[in-house]
């Protein structure tokens, strides 16, 4: 994918404002297409308010408040952490440590997940693997193989310490996101949260191969109260279609719908072109100008705790 789609100046318009609240950049594990201080001067160039910092492997916390301190004017940093293996799974005290040093989100495990550890999920012909799972293969070669992270016991309830971090996002009012879980997982997760009074929970990209959840079921999240993420990689690198996209986000609602990019791959377009290029794509579908600010702007602002 050499070539990509140049963002059009009203679709640039539209999501003046917005957060990426999904973003690999580096410094990272593995090579990646930019940096955190390229991003945020790009972000004050172009309009956008900032971006959010994932690692599957590391707590990106502390590094966000120093790239909020060098960015330029207007422009904001946040920093999450993945439950994954590398922080010690569903580890309360690295979730507390994390939201003291002012991360923003919590992802439940990811790439350590029992979802993507024990099963083969098979992606569209021509989809580009994604880059931590050819890194996961590597670590296995070198012999690195951590048990999977387990967040219900065998009856399908959340383990206690999935409670109690649960517990902890709710103290401290973060954003809680169901990663890489299974389908009965987010379900159980996604009720544990919202009884916990988590009041952002978010259904992270839930027509992912590996989440693979039906317009019903993405329905019955939504109107729980959990906002569904629809990330701009999912479909543009072609594991599931656009119209597919399209249709769940007509179907569930646009106000609970939230747009990211998951951008940051080498062979991927630029980050910051990410959320304009996907405006491009509804536009053209026949989605408002309302309807896309909603989705690009207003609730991604309403992740990142801004008005």
């Amino acid at each position: 994918m050499a070539d990509h789609p140049a963002p059009s100046g009203r679709a640039r318009d539209l999501i003046r404002g917005a957060y990426d609240m999904h973003v690999h950049i580096s410094p990272d594990v593995v090579p990646r297409i930019t940096d955190d201080l390229g991003l945020a001067r790009r972000c004050a160039e172009l309009g956008l308010s900032g971006f959010q910092l994932k690692s599957h492997y590391n707590s990106t916390a502390e590094r966000a408040r120093v790239v909020s301190a060098a960015a330029p004017e207007g422009v904001r940093c946040f920093g999450a952490i993945v439950l994954n293996a590398a922080v010690g799974g569903v580890n309360p005290v690295a979730v507390e440590i994390a939201a003291r040093e002012g991360a923003r989100t919590v992802w439940m495990p990811t790439v350590s997940s029992v979802n993507e550890q024990e099963e083969v999920h098979a992606f569209a012909p021509g989809a580009p693997l994604p880059v931590w799972m050819k890194l996961e293969l590597e670590l296995r070669d070198a012999g690195v193989d951590p048990d999977p992270v387990r967040v219900v016991d065998d009856h399908g309830n959340p383990l206690p310490e999935t409670l109690q971090v649960l517990e902890l996002v709710a103290r401290h009012q973060m954003v809680l996101a169901t990663g890489h879980l299974s389908r009965d997982e987010i379900f159980v997760i996604v009720d544990a949260a919202l009884g916990a009074g988590i009041r952002d929970v978010v259904v992270t990209h839930p027509e992912f191969p590996s989440q693979n959840l039906s317009l019903d079921e993405q329905l019955q999240l939504a109107d729980r109260g959990a906002l569904l993420e629809r990330c701009f990689t999912t479909p543009y690198t072609g594991k599931v279609p656009w119209e597919l996209v399209f249709e769940s986000c007509r179907t569930t609602g646009v106000e609970r719908n939230v747009w990211s990019t998951d951008l940051g791959q080498t062979f991927n377009p630029p980050v910051e072109d990410g959320l304009a290029i996907m405006a491009d794509r509804f536009l053209a579908a026949g989605f408002t100008d309302e309807e896309v600010r909603t989705m690009a702007v207003q609730n991604t602002r309403r992740l990142a705790g801004v008005n």
